[in-house]
């Protein structure tokens, strides 16, 4: 039996690089329109990635889109890239690096416990360069426009903060933390902490709660994958 978009499924994404979460569900749209001829369907994703990490996007379709908001709730697991001496405003590689500082003074014992202060709850400042809504518009509408606005604070769980690698002036990490938590905002408050600026080079989000990167799709041969292979699991 084929996959029932209208009834509800979940379809786990491997989202490529330099797409946008939109573009994934404007394609999966399309197809599904195209080889099911469907004229209309319901869809959508269960948490944003920026346009410059990879990683497990949750699609929902059909009567499964009133499940965003729970699996929006779940923890969230991502391995990824930062680099100590530098900054840039969007915290990450979107925008030019705005000033460089020295790194080389950082020891081991300063770098894990900065980590250790940035593990736990606590309340984390969004990027600017964001999705966050203020008054309306996205913080990045403001952002891109160099109109400052002043963004509130998300009270943030961060269960697990790892280095798998140092090799200065980068990191290699695993975190586990909660939802409306900002992996650049960790990349900007590293920096902080450390006095030497720091700013997110690689990003892939590899969990949402029991949800695994392992078990989804590529977009690359995913009209064979949906419509002449696969099956999904019944949730």
């Amino acid at each position: 039996m084929g996959l029932q978009f209208e009834q509800g499924e979940i379809l786990l994404i491997n989202k490529p690089y330099k797409w946008t979460s939109f573009d994934v569900v404007a394609k999966l749209r399309s197809l599904i329109r195209t080889y099911q001829h469907i004229k209309k369907i319901k869809i959508g994703h269960a948490g944003t990635l920026d346009p410059l990490a990879t990683g497990l996007l949750i699609i929902c379709t059909g009567k499964f889109t009133k499940r965003i908001d729970e699996f929006q709730g779940l923890e969230k697991e991502y391995t990824g890239v930062f680099r100590l001496g530098s900054t840039t405003p969007s915290f990450d590689l979107e925008t030019q690096t705005d000033k460089e500082l020295p790194f080389e003074h950082i020891t081991a014992e300063q770098i894990m416990q900065a980590v250790k202060q940035l593990s736990g709850s606590y309340d984390q400042t969004p990027p600017v360069f964001s999705a966050k809504k203020i008054g309306g518009r996205r913080a990045y509408q403001y952002a891109r426009l160099d109109q400052e606005v002043e963004i509130s604070p998300n009270h943030v769980t961060v269960s697990g903060f790892e280095l798998t690698q140092v090799n200065l002036p980068y990191l290699c990490f695993r975190i586990s933390c909660s939802k409306g938590t900002y992996i650049r905002s960790i990349a900007r408050d590293l920096g902080v902490l450390l006095g030497c600026g720091a700013h997110l080079t690689e990003l892939c989000r590899t969990r949402i709660g029991s949800f695994s990167l392992r078990d989804a799709w590529e977009m690359e041969n995913i009209s064979q994958s949906l419509f002449f292979n696969g099956d999904v699991t019944d949730l």
